[in-house]
């Protein structure tokens, strides 16, 4: 793929994750209108919150085994349908059944993205390049939520909660217009010489993937940053809501800057980390250093955050620890397409993202729980940051070489 080809992938696939966390984030946006109209408590919320992170967790194996299996373009083309679909449906529809069906859809469809983009870095993009790719994607997942917070928050202030769902889940259908029109099929990129190999051809067998520790440790690590991230995206605008006593106004600007700033820090993450790559460093050296370090500074600042007295200084330091998690999410999925090669990206990147996601499955049930029987945000902060140190812990001590792994020859698995 030529560099021009490259640079469209890459913005489309930046835009998808976008649009992606904009539609996971509408709910935690519409959610202190929602909950009054559908006279949810705290805990029937966080069930809400969860179901999309069920079906995403579980979908991503299905999703891994289809982005090795089949051409990427339209297993992606079709996940990104039913999502927006999805979306735009909670604008119409009612009541807590209704909403945790759609929720479980929502998550099915954006099962796809992930394992989508890994095994297109992974094949189009260099060791050295991957830092800041990567870094571009996960800025794009920050963005959302920023924009999510900001202009969601700003909509449901003034059209309601239900304008919110109907226009981004219908407007995210325009993002199909480019992607089908643009990005090559595998079978196209074949007829005009490219040498592209066959995903069935050389996947690594689930039984080889599964016998490697570093598949353990760096999906139970993206579970320690599920379960903050996750966190963060479900109850920051409800935290800053009720705790805080933001109006919804104030709640959208405020609490759009953790999401905004952690995009920047991504970007530089990346491109710090490519540089210092491309300067003598090794991968292993580079990856864990950000990854450590900014779960580590994430953690301590999170506790801090909570324990302010003032509102103001408790949004500098939400701020401050999305800024140092931008660092480290930067660089922990080029560490995981290193490891793993075209052959295994797409199953692994799966595999990882199902069990970072069961984070996203237990935080809001927690969260919500904890904050029906405390009646404070405090100790589920405090959860997430011992949930960051687990993490910082595992990559530090048993993650072992970032050098990509030499998988055994033979035929691929019969699916």
């Amino acid at each position: 793929m030529d560099r021009s080809k490259k640079l469209t992938l890459l913005v489309l696939l930046v835009v998808a994750v976008g649009i992606n966390y904009i539609d996971r984030g509408t709910l935690s946006v519409a959610k202190p209108d929602l909950s009054k109209e559908f006279q949810l408590d705290d805990t029937q919320m966080g069930f809400l919150f969860s179901a999309f992170f069920w079906s995403y967790a579980l979908f991503q194996i299905v999703a891994g085994w289809l982005v090795d299996r089949y051409d990427v373009k339209w297993v992606y083309a079709i996940g990104f349908l039913v999502w927006s679909v999805s979306t735009a449906a909670m604008g119409i529809f009612s009541g807590f059944w209704v909403f945790f069906a759609l929720r479980l859809l929502l998550g099915i469809g954006e099962s796809v993205a992930y394992p989508a983009t890994s095994r297109l870095l992974a094949a189009n993009y260099a060791e050295e390049q991957r830092g800041f790719a990567n870094a571009l994607i996960d800025a794009g997942t920050k963005i959302g939520p920023a924009l999510s917070t900001l202009l969601g928050g700003l909509v449901v202030a003034h059209y309601g909660w239900r304008a919110l769902f109907l226009f981004v889940g219908i407007g995210s259908l325009l993002w199909l217009i480019p992607w089908l029109w643009l990005v090559p099929s595998e079978k196209r990129r074949r007829s005009e010489g490219e040498t592209i190999p066959s995903s069935s051809d050389t996947a690594v067998p689930w039984r080889d993937l599964l016998k490697r520790r570093e598949v353990w440790v760096t999906s139970l690590g993206m579970f320690c940053l599920g379960y903050a991230w996750y966190f963060l995206v479900s109850w920051l605008p409800a935290y800053l809501v009720e705790e805080r006593g933001f109006s919804k106004e104030d709640m959208a600007v405020f609490g759009s800057l953790p999401f905004w700033a952690m995009a920047v820090t991504s970007l530089l993450g990346g491109w710090c980390s490519d540089r210092w790559i491309r300067g003598g460093g090794t991968p292993t050296r580079v990856r864990k250093t950000f990854l450590v370090t900014g779960f580590l500074l994430c953690a301590v600042l999170m506790v801090l955050a909570v324990r302010a007295t003032e509102a103001g200084r408790c949004v500098a330091l939400l701020t401050a620890a999305c800024a140092a998690l931008g660092f480290y999410s930067s660089n922990v999925w080029a560490v995981t397409q290193t490891l793993a090669g075209t052959a295994a990206a797409g199953r692994w990147t799966g595999l990882q993202n199902c069990i970072g996601n069961l984070g996203g499955v237990v935080s809001p049930i927690v969260t919500g729980m904890i904050v029906t029987r405390t009646g404070s945000f405090t100790l589920a902060f405090t959860a997430s940051a011992a949930m960051l140190l687990l993490g910082a812990v595992l990559y530090a001590v048993l993650l072992g070489r970032i050098v990509p792994i030499e998988w055994p020859r033979r035929a691929a698995e019969t699916p």
